[in-house]
C-alpha cells in the first residue's frame, strides 16, 4: 500500500522569521490541518504547500533550514515568488474564484494575468507531487486554489488515486458558466476519481455544470469523461469537538485567578448587569460572512424592541483577512462606521451596545467567548460549511444557549435543531433574536443534545475517514472495472490471432466509435486518416470489414464510396456488398411515419436544440445540442408516449446516444451481422459504443472479439476508453498484413 499525499495551498504549519533571523514553527489549529493530522502524523503521509512566506522575504542563509524545518514535519514546500502570491492567491483565487463561487460577481474580476498565473502556480504544484508520487500513492487535493491540480497530475501519472475537495460552496451552473475558464476549471477538478463537496446543493450544482457546459453523461453522482469514472459525493466537515468541549470544561472548573483578562471583563459585566444577555458573532472579515447586515440587524433590533436596550450587548470578533484586496479595505472601512454609528445612537453611561474587537485571539480567548455568550448569531451570506457554529455548540459544556444560523450556511443542512434565519430578511432576524434571548433552558438543553451528539459523533476525524474511505472505493472499483479493459497483454494476443486468422470479419459502428460526436450529424463525415486506414484494412487478404451504423444509406453510401468494405445502414435494413447497389435485408413498409412524425414534431417545437432526422425506414430524434437535463427529460416523456403509441404495431424505440429511434422492431444490428456469418470466420470483431451495439455484442457467436468504447455497461467482452483507442487499435490491424 503506498502513500498518502494530501496538498494544499498552505502548509499546516505557522512559520515566522523573527527580528533576529530566527525561525518560528508552530503547528497550525485550522480544520484542515486538525481533520487530516492521524492521516498526516500516524500513517505513511506527506503535505505539500506554500509555507506562507514569499521567496524573496526568506534570507539565503535560512533557507536550507526552512526546508529542513518543514521536512522534520513530513512536509514538502512548494516556494512561490511575491508575483505569484498576488496574481495567483490574491489575484485569481481570491478575485475570481472566492467571489464567484459566493455569488458576488460584482467584485468578480476576470484578468487573463492572474488567470496565467494560476495555471503556472497549479503545475508548479503538481511538479512537487509528480516528483515524490508512485501509481500506488493516494493524493488529496483540497480547495479552491488548486482546482487545476488534478487533471495536471493526472496528465503525468494517470494510473495514480486522485481526490480532490472543495471547501467553499460551488454556484449554480448559471453563475459558474460566466467564467471565461470554466471548461478548463471542470476538466482540472475531473482528474480526480472522487470530488468531495460539504454539501448535497453543491454537489448538484458541480454535476449540472459538468452536464451542461462540458455535456458529459451524469449517472446519479458519477461523470463518465470517456476513459474514467468520477464520483462526486458530499462530506460535511465536522470539528476536533473532544478538544473544544474539553477545553470548555476545564475553562469552567478552573480557579478564577486563573481566568484571561477577557474572561475577567465578560465576569464583571454578568455580575455588575446581572440580566444582561451577551450575543456573540466571530468571523473572519469577509463580506460572504454577512457582518454588515448583522450588524445593521443588532440595531434594528435595539429600535423595534427598546426594551432590550442596556439589556443585551453584541460582542463581535472580526479576524484580519486579505487586507491589500480593495473589497475587504471597504469592509473593514463599512464595519467601523456602522459599529460607530449604532454605539454612538444607543450607548448610555453604563451601557455600550457593541464591543467590537478587529484582531485575531488565541484558542482560550475563543473559548471564553464561546462559554460565556448565550447567543451566537451567525448569519453569512453564503458559506461552505461555517465551523464556528459547530464550535459554539461543542463548548456548552451545560448544554444552555442558543445558536441563530443563516440557512446560506453548509452546517446548517445539519443543525437543524438551531434557529435557521434568512441573512436578508431583517425582520426574521431581529424577531429570532428576540426568540433566542428568551427561549427557555429546557429547550435550549432539549435542542443542544441532539446537536451535541450529532457533532460528537460526526467529527472532523470522521470526515476525513469517510472521504479517504470513498476514494479507496473508487480505487478498488477500478481495478475491478480494468479486469476486461483491452490493456496490453489482451491486444497483444489479439494481434497473434488477427496475424493467424485465415479469414476474418470485422464489425465496426461509426458514429462515437470511428468518429467522435458532433453536434450536427451531417457534420461528422469522414476525415482523410480515417479513410485510409478502412481502406488500408479493406484490402488486407481474406480481411472483410462491415461498417454497420444507424446512419442512412444515402449518407453512409456517399461517404464511404469508392472502397473495398460492405456497408449496413439504419441499423441493417440496408445492405451493401463491395462494389454491388444497395439491397433491402427485410421487407418493410414505412406507412407508420406519417402518424408518428407529428409526435416528433411537437417534442421538437417544445424542446429548443432538437430534430427530426427522417430515414428510408426509421426516424430519429436528435437532443445532442438541447439543455442536457430538459433533453434528457423530454427523452422519457417521448420514449413513453412512443412505446404507448407503437406497441402494437411491431416498431420498437431504440435509445441510442443522445438519440431516440422508432423502427421496426424486426431489425437490429445483431440480426443484420449474423446474416453475413453463412461462410465461416476464425476471427470475428465488432465494435461499436451504445445500446444500438449491444445487439451486436449478444448475438454474435461467442468466440467474437467483443469491444465497447467507453466505460458503460455492456455484454461487450473487452472496452476501450475513446475514439482515438479505436483507431489506434485497427492501425495496428492494418499494420500486422496485407
Amino acid at each position: 500500500m503506498g502513500k498518502t499525499i494530501i496538498v494544499s495551498n498552505r502548509l499546516p504549519l505557522q512559520i515566522n522569521i523573527t527580528e533576529n533571523n530566527e525561525l518560528e514553527v508552530t503547528p497550525s489549529v485550522g480544520g484542515l490541518a486538525t481533520g487530516l493530522k492521524s492521516f498526516h502524523q500516524e500513517g505513511d503521509s506527506i503535505w505539500i504547500g506554500w509555507t506562507g512566506i514569499a521567496e524573496e522575504d526568506i534570507p539565503d542563509a535560512l533557507e536550507k533550514e526552512v526546508i529542513q524545518e518543514v521536512k522534520n514535519q513530513d512536509c514538502i514546500p512548494v516556494s512561490l515568488t511575491s508575483d505569484e502570491i498576488e496574481k495567483f492567491y490574491y489575484g485569481f483565487s481570491n478575485r475570481t474564484i472566492w467571489p464567484l463561487f459566493h455569488y458576488f460577481m460584482e467584485f468578480t474580476e476576470f484578468d487573463p494575468d492572474h488567470w496565467e498565473a494560476y495555471k503556472a502556480v497549479n503545475k508548479k504544484y503538481a511538479e512537487a507531487v509528480i516528483e515524490r508520487l508512485d501509481d500506488d500513492d493516494v493524493v488529496w487535493v483540497h480547495d479552491y486554489q488548486l482546482l487545476l491540480l488534478p487533471e495536471y497530475i493526472r496528465r503525468k501519472k494517470p494510473n495514480v488515486t486522485i481526490g480532490f475537495f472543495n471547501h467553499i460552496p460551488f454556484p449554480s451552473s448559471e453563475v459558474f458558466r460566466t467564467l471565461p475558464w470554466r471548461e478548463e476549471v471542470l476538466r482540472g477538478m475531473l482528474g480526480a476519481d472522487l470530488i468531495g463537496f460539504h454539501t448535497y446543493d453543491y454537489e448538484r450544482h458541480f454535476l449540472r455544470s459538468v452536464n451542461r457546459i462540458l455535456r458529459y453523461d451524469i449517472n446519479f453522482n458519477s461523470v463518465n469523461i470517456g476513459n474514467r469514472i468520477v464520483r462526486s459525493d458530499s462530506f460535511p466537515m465536522g470539528i476536533d469537538y473532544k478538544k473544544f468541549h474539553k477545553a470548555a470544561k476545564e475553562h469552567k472548573d478552573q480557579p478564577r485567578s486563573e481566568n484571561s483578562d477577557i474572561q475577567k471583563k465578560l465576569d464583571y459585566h454578568k455580575y455588575v448587569t446581572r440580566n444582561t444577555k451577551l450575543i456573540l458573532s466571530i468571523d473572519r472579515l469577509d463580506y460572504t460572512k454577512g457582518i454588515a447586515n448583522r450588524i445593521r440587524a443588532f440595531g434594528y433590533f435595539l429600535e423595534k424592541y427598546p426594551e432590550y436596550q442596556e439589556k443585551v450587548r453584541l460582542i463581535m470578533l472580526a479576524v484580519p483577512s486579505r487586507t491589500n484586496v480593495p473589497q475587504y479595505q471597504l469592509l473593514k472601512k463599512e464595519i467601523d462606521e456602522l459599529v460607530g454609528r449604532i454605539n454612538g445612537k444607543f450607548a448610555t453611561i453604563n451601557w455600550t451596545p457593541i464591543w467590537y474587537f478587529y484582531r485575531a485571539m488565541p484558542f482560550e480567548n475563543l473559548i471564553d467567548l464561546y462559554a460565556s455568550s448565550d447567543v451566537a448569531l451567525i448569519t453569512p451570506t453564503r458559506d461552505g460549511m461555517n465551523l464556528v457554529a459547530k464550535e459554539y455548540i461543542a463548548t456548552r459544556t451545560d448544554q444552555t444557549g442558543v445558536l441563530i444560523l443563516s440557512e446560506m450556511a453548509g452546517a446548517a443542512h445539519e443543525l437543524n435543531e438551531a434557529l435557521i434565519i434568512n441573512p436578508n430578511n431583517f425582520e426574521q432576524i431581529v424577531d429570532t433574536m428576540k426568540m433566542a434571548l428568551e427561549m427557555p433552558e429546557e429547550e435550549q438543553i432539549r435542542r443542544n443534545k441532539i446537536l451535541q451528539k450529532r457533532l460528537k459523533r460526526y467529527n472532523v476525524e470522521r470526515w476525513a475517514s469517510d472521504f479517504m474511505k470513498s476514494l479507496r472505493e473508487t480505487k478498488d472499483s477500478r481495478k475491478a472495472f480494468k479486469s476486461i479493459q483491452l490493456n496490453d497483454n489482451i491486444k497483444k494476443d489479439l494481434f497473434d490471432k488477427y496475424s493467424a486468422a485465415q479469414h476474418r470479419i470485422l464489425f465496426l459502428d461509426y458514429d462515437g466509435t470511428l468518429r467522435k460526436f458532433v453536434d450536427k450529424p451531417d457534420e461528422a463525415h469522414p476525415d482523410a486518416d480515417l479513410l485510409d486506414l478502412i481502406g488500408r484494412l479493406g484490402e488486407q487478404k481474406n480481411t472483410r470489414v462491415v461498417i454497420i451504423s444507424g446512419r442512412d444509406k444515402e449518407t453512409l453510401g456517399n461517404w464511404w464510396k469508392n472502397l473495398p468494405i460492405e456497408l449496413i445502414s439504419e441499423h441493417g435494413v440496408w445492405n451493401r456488398p463491395v462494389d454491388k447497389e444497395w439491397q433491402l435485408t427485410e421487407n418493410l413498409n414505412n406507412s407508420w411515419m406519417s402518424t408518428v412524425r407529428p409526435v416528433l414534431e411537437t417534442f421538437v417545437d417544445r424542446t429548443p436544440g432538437t430534430f427530426i432526422e427522417e430515414k428510408n425506414f426509421s426516424l430519429a430524434w436528435h437532443y445532442r445540442k438541447a439543455n442536457p437535463e430538459l433533453g434528457e427529460v423530454r427523452a422519457n416523456e417521448l420514449s413513453a408516449v412512443l412505446k404507448d403509441m407503437i406497441s402494437n404495431h411491431g416498431l420498437s424505440v431504440l435509445q441510442g446516444n443522445k438519440v431516440l429511434e422508432i423502427k421496426n422492431s424486426g431489425v437490429n444490428k445483431g440480426k443484420a451481422a449474423n446474416k453475413l456469418l453463412v461462410e465461416k470466420y476464425d476471427f470475428i470483431f465488432a465494435i461499436g459504443d451504445d445500446w444500438t451495439d449491444e445487439y451486436l455484442f449478444t448475438e454474435l457467436p461467442d468466440h467474437t472479439v467483443s469491444v465497447k468504447v467507453g466505460r458503460n455497461k455492456t455484454e461487450a467482452k473487452y472496452f476501450i476508453d475513446d475514439v482515438d483507442e479505436v483507431r489506434a487499435l485497427l492501425s495496428e490491424f492494418a499494420s500486422l498484413t496485407r
